[in-house]
């Protein structure tokens, strides 16, 4: 039986084809700011994406997926709670059929309209397919968005969603830089997680930044999950006992 959302398959199910998502490090989990330690220890994300590398768009029968050229260290994610060099592969999002739903973390409970991922892979391995079965494989660099004004960036995404309709669509799309989808804080949380729907293999720590604003993107459900072990990094003079905030 395929994965998905229902009640015969759903993620209380998954555990039965996928037995680590009954794992110690599954993803998502309720993010709880007041529970968070502070790490001084931790840096500032390092990202630099190449337009250049970005391919095409898919329509997976699950969500969207933009696809990168991952064979060269155009599109990386270094630093923040990593070590190494990390490759972009891809990015898609998660989103709910009204503003109060969708996206897979939540904060404090609150649940937000639509969440990014950028999955990135290890290049101490050789290939994305290798890394992803690793521990220290993947990182994925997480997104809240929320409900506002028209967002021109996102907007060139949305736009290729007629040439994608069905399952299986895929059509180009080049020339787009992710990093205009990113906000302009990039103070995050950070903890052992993994990727959220199967294989549900484990990522390397992984980072949720708040929030950028979007125009609202089938609702993808929460699965209960906790974390002893999340972590936080401010950038300067931005800090408050809850937690890091975005200006």
């Amino acid at each position: 039986m395929s994965w998905g959302y229902g009640p015969d398959n759903g993620p209380d199910k998954w555990v039965n084809n996928f037995p680590i998502a009954n794992g110690p490090r599954q993803s998502p989990i309720d993010i709880v700011p007041g529970q968070a330690s502070y790490d001084p220890g931790l840096k500032p994300l390092n990202i630099k994406y190449d337009p250049s590398t970005c391919m095409d768009i898919l329509n997976n029968g699950h969500s969207f997926q933009v696809t990168f050229a991952d064979d060269t260290d155009s599109s990386t994610l270094r630093d923040g709670p990593i070590s190494g060099v990390y490759r972009l592969k891809q990015f898609h999002f998660h989103w709910g059929s009204s503003d109060d739903q969708g996206s897979e973390h939540t904060v404090a409970g609150t649940k937000f309209p639509s969440e990014l991922h950028l999955v990135h892979w290890n290049t101490k391995y050789p290939s994305f397919g290798d890394a992803a079965s690793k521990p220290d494989g993947l990182a994925v660099v997480g997104v809240f968005l929320k409900a506002g004004d028209a967002n021109p960036n996102l907007q060139k995404v949305l736009d290729c969603f007629d040439a994608i309709k069905a399952k299986g669509k895929q059509t180009s799309f080049a020339g787009f830089d992710p990093s205009t989808l990113l906000p302009g804080s990039l103070d995050y949380w950070t903890y052992d997680g993994s990727l959220t729907t199967p294989l549900c293999l484990r990522v390397s720590p992984g980072s949720s930044a708040r929030n950028q604003s979007a125009s609202a993107l089938d609702r993808w459900p929460d699965s209960a999950a906790c974390s002893s072990q999340l972590k936080v990094r401010r950038s300067a003079a931005w800090w408050t006992t809850t937690g890091p905030h975005s200006r």
